[in-house]
């Protein structure tokens, strides 16, 4: 049976957005709402902006809205509340998304089988016809330790059927993170800079990256933990469109570093990212090898980590639009 119904289907997913650390501190809305369908909103911000000089969103910025517009569509397609999660996530980026502009995203879960959620969307600015970028998702159903359950024969504590009112209540409730779930964060003992001088990008300055020395391939870059990147309160763990984002971030300024002189910044063509574990609230680090570099299109492999390298939290690849004079 499904227990969502006109208002109760939304307030559900307001109530979801709310519980979400990083989806308060953006400010995200939510647009639409239907049965196996999402709309969420971006308000225009200065700190979303990836590129000053040529004016345009971060299409890091872009990866955390799609990642949160998906997993809602999810939410609204199942008959009962149970976990899920992201497993891969990948974007197209069809045009520049303008800075300081809202953007929207809308999904749809269009396939669910018993174990995984196939989602699609396209997200837009307002005044634009054409969307700017396209994503395709897959979540994981229920986690690993919902299915130990299972198998031991004990009830599923998150598939409990519940009202929409209950479920609202449960989400809506303020979550606060205790300074015991926040595992000791200790950066690498190496020398470290900014990764790029303040105000060049408004978004990587919100992520605060700093740069290390190069180690073999390429630099080694830091994202420092703060609370308003946590997506899952309840392990807790980063929002897994921040790793998104942050792998985007250490894409871009590999292409940088490694290529000396590079007149403008590299833009994102695709991206395609594999979740292999949840992301602990700890800084993180990731590392770029470039596996192609042509006179228009580099294709970026990266690595993301947090206390072991050989032991990736995820890993990520894409395509950049290497700069020329004209671009």
């Amino acid at each position: 049976m499904d227990i969502f119904s006109n208002n109760g289907r939304l307030q559900w997913v307001e109530a979801f957005i709310k519980g979400i650390p990083y989806a308060r501190a953006s400010g995200m809305y939510v647009t639409e709402v239907g049965e196996g369908r999402a709309g969420l909103g971006l308000p225009a911000r200065d700190t979303w902006t990836g590129d000053t000089e040529r004016g345009l969103i971060h299409p890091g910025v872009l990866s955390v809205l799609a990642d949160t517009a998906c997993g809602v569509a999810v939410g609204t397609a199942l008959t009962e509340i149970e976990p899920f999660a992201t497993l891969d996530l990948r974007m197209d980026y069809l045009r520049p998304a303008l800075a300081n502009q809202e953007i929207v995203c809308r999904a749809e879960c269009h396939r669910v089988s018993r174990s995984v959620a196939f989602v699609r969307g396209e997200l837009f600015q307002p005044g634009r016809a054409e969307p700017v970028a396209m994503v395709n998702a897959t979540f994981m159903r229920a986690t690993a330790n919902t299915r130990r359950q299972e198998r031991a024969g004990s009830a599923p504590t998150a598939a409990a059927p519940m009202s929409p009112d209950q479920a609202a209540a449960s989400l809506s409730a303020p979550v606060s993170i205790e300074p015991s779930q926040v595992f000791q964060s200790i950066p690498a003992d190496l020398p470290e800079t900014l990764a790029i001088p303040p105000g060049r990008s408004p978004y990587v300055d919100f992520l605060n990256v700093h740069q290390q020395p190069q180690v073999d391939a390429g630099p080694v870059f830091r994202l420092p933990f703060k609370p308003d990147l946590i997506g899952n309160p309840i392990l807790p763990a980063l929002h897994g469109g921040v790793l998104a984002g942050f792998g985007e971030t250490g894409m871009i300024l590999h292409l940088v570093a490694t290529n000396p002189g590079l007149q403008g910044v590299p833009r994102g063509v695709d991206f395609a990212i594999a979740y292999l574990r949840s992301a602990k609230p700890v800084d993180t680090f990731v590392q770029g090898t470039t596996v192609r570099q042509g006179n228009r299109v580099a294709l970026v492999q990266v690595n993301i980590w947090q206390d072991d390298p050989q032991r990736p939290v995820a890993q990520a690849r894409g395509h950049c639009l290497m700069p020329r004079g004209e671009d």
